[in-house]
């Protein structure tokens, strides 16, 4: 039995220690965005100036926009996906592992890999 409950406990160890780490908040201060995760722990820092100005973001991802470009980014601070605001259109929320934008009287939304998964009217 205990036997059983020690391997079980490094399995549980070896379970949680993999998995990613989860955004809680992402804050602009003055020339630095800083990424803290669930635990408030910051977990990057990025300078405002190299990312842009930040959109949205969810537990599993953040979007910045800087001049006509949308940047995905992982908790971790790696960019990962760039999308051209022309295609988009303005990126007006993000959620789960999506995010929506509004462009010409339509509504999109995107997985966070930045695949289009969903096109509607917004009216």
């Amino acid at each position: 039995m205990k036997r059983l409950f020690i391997l079980s406990a490094i399995l549980m160890l070896t379970f949680t220690s993999g998995m990613a780490q989860q955004i809680s908040n992402v804050e602009e201060k003055g020339s630095w965005i800083y990424i803290y995760d669930e635990t408030g722990k910051k977990i990057n820092t990025q300078s405002a100036s190299s990312v842009g100005r930040v959109v949205g973001w969810s537990a599993t991802f953040w979007i910045s926009k800087k001049s006509s470009w949308y940047y995905l980014w992982t908790p971790k601070g790696r960019k990962y996906k760039t999308l051209s605001e022309s295609t988009v259109g303005e990126v007006i929320g993000v959620s789960g592992n999506t995010f929506t934008s509004r462009k010409n009287g339509w509504i999109y939304t995107f997985d966070k890999d930045g695949k289009k998964i969903n096109t509607r009217s917004s009216n």
